[in-house]
């Protein structure tokens, strides 16, 4: 097995149960905000999040249940603007402690360091909901663990498209075997594995029923994951 050199996170459902308790209400809150009658519940959201991309999800959302809104001349702009308020709605949940990180993950990314193994991030959340997650859980200096962080929009096509990990595997100028993966959802699972990546998958309540097959690992919880016995320098 080639040399593990570095560790590539996706945050949303990863890292932390943000999609239920974070994202949702904060689309919520948004959609309130906007005067629209819309309201994802924990039902409906985990259909949704078939779609990746908070933008994209608003759009086929309203492709579908709100035709009428999703035809005006201005539809571009409000999907903008409700996005950039459930950004601000997210940002002050996460700011109040409101979403740890799930278990075992803070273990890893400390012996991760400890084994001088790289740290990166690939997702399709915004920069400013990566930075104020890693603040707010492991504390004001973790973004800086992160050597590279792809997310929002560097690259044109979400997961389950590769661009986010090519993106982040050229600026860390490794080759996909040195890396490893970790994601929570079929979509991702998909992306890292066109990249050429070992993938460990962690499902949550969302994604556990998802077709992992052609995961290197699944683990209900990473606590079970022995980092150490992986070949790491």
């Amino acid at each position: 097995m080639p040399t593990l050199q570095a560790l590539i996170f996706d945050v949303d459902g990863t890292l932390a149960d943000t999609e239920r308790d974070g994202h949702r209400p904060a689309f919520n809150a948004a959609f309130a905000e906007h005067g629209l009658n819309w309201h994802w519940d924990e039902r409906l959201y985990g259909e949704l999040l078939t779609i990746t991309g908070g933008k994209e999800r608003i759009r086929h959302y309203a492709t579908r249940h709100a035709p009428e809104i999703a035809a005006r001349p201005g539809f571009d702009g409000l999907v903008r603007d409700l996005h950039a308020a459930k950004t601000r709605h997210y940002l002050r949940l996460v700011e109040s402690g409101s979403l740890p990180l799930r278990p075992g993950v803070a273990a890893l990314i400390r012996q991760a360091r400890q084994h001088s193994l790289r740290l990166a991030i690939a997702t399709t959340t915004t920069p400013e909901n990566v930075t104020a997650l890693l603040h707010a859980t492991l504390g004001a200096e973790a973004s800086g663990w992160f050597e590279v962080i792809g997310a929002g929009d560097s690259v044109p096509n979400k997961k389950p498209a590769p661009d986010i990990y090519h993106w982040v595997l050229e600026r860390l100028t490794l080759p996909p075997e040195n890396c490893l993966a970790i994601e929570d959802s079929a979509n991702g699972l998909q992306a890292a594995r066109a990249a050429g990546l070992r993938c460990l998958v962690t499902p949550n309540d969302y994604t556990a029923g998802e077709d992992f097959s052609s995961a290197w690992q699944v683990l209900a919880d990473l606590r079970e994951f022995n980092l150490a016995a992986m070949g790491t320098r």
